[in-house]
């Protein structure tokens, strides 16, 4: 691997700095309270300026696997500025669940949403300020009876959520309905031992920086993994068909290298 892509980290690093900073410690300033709460602070100021640029990124894999595959009551797990609103479509999809713990984004999901015709007041929008694991608040919040979601969708989201595979195995079982689709779209540990390496080593201060966010977590496979127990307690994969590609003409030497998958619950 050259070294020239495995510092890449550095210039990134130095700009999550240059955004966040200075905006972080002038609201400690104002509300010292705030420290106790610092990383969400730090990236709701680190996401202004890297948002558009991520969504930019990803722009043709989620026209390709979002618009086509999302319909009917779709949950879009760390919603962050709701870019994932634009890449549904109005007729196909009914309501728009933005699941965001970070509530200084939330203005910008409504904003967002609005735009594009999903309002809270007719029920065509739900922000949910919870975690992806609370999946009885977010049953409660929704309220549509059993299994009231239609489609998951996953975007650069599983490399933050705790315990990703337990987490998404329970939300799966719990909340999304049989037959229904999670896509995903997440960077994830490389299969080349030196990416790896790399990954590996930058990891611990990415995460410090970025709200928790794993450059190391090796999430396409967790989500195969997913096991459920079926009526005569045998265990059994969660999915009746899926499988998960990488993202067209990317380098293999990048460190936040991604793949795209399509999943429908058995």
């Amino acid at each position: 691997m050259q070294l020239s892509a495995a510092l890449v980290v550095v210039s990134e690093l130095y700009n999550a700095l240059r955004f966040a900073l200075l905006p972080t410690l002038r609201d400690l300033w104002r509300d010292p309270r705030l420290i106790f709460d610092v990383s969400r602070v730090f990236m709701t100021h680190v996401w202004v300026g890297f948002a558009e640029g991520t969504n930019e990124g990803g722009r043709k894999v989620k026209e390709t696997l979002i618009t086509p595959h999302a319909k009917g009551v779709v949950l879009d797990l760390g919603a962050g500025h709701g870019h994932t609103v634009d890449f549904l479509d109005r007729e196909k999809v009914t309501t728009y669940v933005a699941l965001e713990p970070n509530k200084d984004m939330h203005p910008l999901i409504r904003q967002r949403a609005n735009t594009a015709g999903y309002l809270e007041s007719d029920g065509s929008l739900v922000v949910l300020s919870c975690f992806a694991q609370d999946t009885s608040t977010i049953l409660n919040i929704i309220d549509r009876g059993s299994h009231p979601v239609d489609t998951i969708i996953s975007v650069l989201t599983m490399c933050t959520i705790p315990s990703p595979q337990r987490t998404m195995t329970q939300l799966v079982r719990d909340v999304l309905k049989p037959g229904g689709e999670f896509l995903f779209y997440e960077h994830v540990l490389s299969p080349r031992s030196d990416v790896a390496w790399w990954q590996r080593f930058w990891a611990p201060v990415w995460c410090l920086l970025f709200d928790g966010c794993r450059m190391d977590r090796p999430s396409h496979v967790l989500v195969e993994g997913m096991r459920n127990v079926d009526s005569n307690g045998k265990e059994v994969s969660i999915w009746r068909e899926g499988e998960s590609w990488g993202k067209p003409e990317e380098s293999e030497e990048n460190l936040w290298w991604h793949q795209q998958g399509r999943f429908v619950k058995a």
